[in-house]
């Protein structure tokens, strides 16, 4: 089992930033990949960004590259999403997600994901 506590949501104006943490405990070895969803009112959860454990490789949402940073710190088994110049579209309920088999290319999907955390909300004001 792994399980993982996000943090750090809130509300912020539109331009500014916001830092994201996903902190992992229990069978944190196992773990291959691991992403954020998001889930907006009235819309389907979407991918944001994920970084692959071993080695960092990091991918990201067209909606998100270059705004957003996903980043880990091994040590604290802890991964981060770095959101800056936020819309009021990021607007949502953001879920950190733990894979914990091979995935290849699916990373984006979340039937690959294992564990799930409790969510965090973003507001972005205009």
């Amino acid at each position: 089992q792994v399980q993982l506590v996000e943090s750090g949501g809130g509300l912020v104006q539109a331009g500014g930033s916001l830092r994201l943490s996903c902190a992992a405990s229990g069978r944190t070895f196992s773990t291959i990949v691991m992403a954020w969803f998001r889930l907006a009112p009235g819309k389907e959860r979407e991918f944001v960004a994920a970084i692959r454990w071993s080695g960092g490789r990091t991918y990201y949402a067209d909606s998100v590259k270059d705004r957003f940073t996903i980043s880990r710190d091994n040590a604290k088994n802890t991964v981060y999403l770095q959101m800056n110049s936020l819309r009021p579209e990021d607007t949502a309920v953001y879920d950190c997600a733990a894979a914990t088999g091979y995935i290849g290319s699916y990373y984006s999907a979340e039937r690959e994901y294992d564990y799930w955390g409790q969510g965090t909300q973003v507001t972005v004001s205009s």
